[in-house]
């Protein structure tokens, strides 16, 4: 009776186990995109915020606002802007520019 209990027991743990979302290894992001209602407010804020380009990618919960949405533009250029639960632009960055050279100041 113990050896089956053990193998039941074996069988749940492993089936709870598959059940749980994966998580990334790096900082345990799981990058949950953003959906409907929100989704299509979020991505009218930051098309208009920037003026051109197409969403090509959105996360809810990000480090450094609720809402990211990551914009290619026109020439290519990937920009991410972040939103507040308002869907009000917080910020922007344009990936892989260092922030030093995005500042105006050419010492």
């Amino acid at each position: 009776m113990q050896k089956r209990t053990k193998i039941i027991i074996g069988a749940a743990v492993v089936a709870v186990a598959a059940a749980i979302p994966t998580v990334a290894i790096a900082g345990g992001d799981t990058d949950t995109p953003i959906t409907g209602e929100a989704l299509e407010k979020a991505s009218k804020a930051a098309l208009d915020y920037l003026g051109e380009g197409r969403v090509t990618d959105t996360e809810v919960g990000d480090e450094e606002s609720l809402y990211e949405v990551e914009v290619t533009l026109n020439d290519g250029t990937e920009v991410d802007v972040q939103l507040d639960e308002n869907f009000v632009v917080v910020g922007s960055e344009v990936e892989g520019v260092d922030q030093d050279e995005t500042d105006g100041d050419n010492d």
